[in-house]
């Protein structure tokens, strides 16, 4: 298990625990900071976090930006490898394809998701992911391709 799925599987049920986790993984990669990003759930093969809409993540026109919802599908992504990756291998993300599909006009719930078999093998593993509105439409969806070797010892 990896240090940082420990920490929330420690955090998660205490009080304010999932906010402190949110705040510590916010600080795991500076960008991450930049969405608050809000964690509600990690567990192999599956993260959810949100993003809310506020004006640090808005374009012009007043809807969370193109980067912003970016960074929130590369942070849920993390939280799933993290939860999903054997204790013998490690990742790396090596790119990300996203379509953008409607307006991110509302709080972003942002989730990745993976098999269980896709981490049985090494090399390319690719994880989807996908950014919904509060009412459930889906404003961006895509894969983020990570690379899977095994732990030098």
């Amino acid at each position: 298990m990896t240090k940082t799925y420990a920490l929330y599987q420690r955090l998660r049920s205490k009080p304010g625990g999932l906010a402190a986790f949110s705040l510590f993984y916010s600080q795991a990669a500076p960008y991450f900071a930049t969405i608050r990003p809000k964690v509600r759930e990690v567990r192999p093969n599956h993260a959810e976090l949100v993003i809310t809409k506020r004006r640090g993540v808005h374009n012009h026109i007043g809807t969370v930006h193109a980067i912003a919802l970016c960074n929130g599908l590369e942070a849920v992504m993390g939280l799933c490898a993290e939860a999903s990756v054997p204790d013998d291998k490690r990742w790396i993300p090596k790119g990300m394809e996203v379509r953008y599909t409607a307006k991110a006009d509302s709080d972003i719930l942002c989730i990745a998701e993976t098999d269980p078999e896709q981490w049985a093998g090494e090399g390319d593993l690719s994880v989807r992911v996908r950014g919904l509105r509060t009412d459930g439409t889906v404003v961006i969806e895509g894969t983020i391709n990570l690379w899977v070797t095994p732990k030098k010892s």
